[in-house]
């Protein structure tokens, strides 16, 4: 259950505030081979998706604090991943499992007021996609 519990931190953290790898963890999880590679990749993905949802959040009630230090995404980020959400409208979640872009992309979805429902399908989407193809890879190794 700690190995489970691991994860998924590893994985919500990793898309919020602080810098993480959760494939690094995934990837350790899969190759013990102890687990089943199901389970690992859905709370993999739930944890993630979490860790998106408080970004949305963030974007949606919390852009008044924007400048301040603890703030997922600096400016640049934001102003970056609003360009890309503009040209590419909601599609452009399919790449929020990108590094550097990906967090703040959440962010931004939820400052032009994204509806949770279609954020929700698409970031799922892509960050379960992340993950499956993660795990397909390092099985194939092992």
């Amino acid at each position: 259950m700690i190995a489970y519990i691991g994860l998924f931190m590893s994985a919500l953290v990793a898309a919020t505030i602080l810098p993480m790898q959760s494939e690094a963890v995934l990837v350790g999880l899969l190759a013990s081979s102890a687990y089943p590679p199901v389970l690992l990749i859905g709370v993999a993905t739930v944890g993630n998706v979490l860790g998106s949802v408080i970004n949305w959040y963030l974007g949606r009630f919390l852009m008044r604090f924007r400048g301040r230090r603890w703030f997922p995404a600096s400016q640049s980020q934001l102003d970056k991943a609003q360009r890309w959400y503009h040209r590419y409208g909601r599609w452009s979640l399919l790449g929020s499992w990108l590094p550097l872009v990906g967090d703040p992309l959440t962010v931004v979805a939820g400052v032009l007021k994204e509806p949770l429902v279609p954020f929700l399908i698409l970031v799922t989407i892509a960050k379960g996609a992340r993950y499956l193809i993660l795990a397909g890879i390092v099985l194939a190794w092992y």
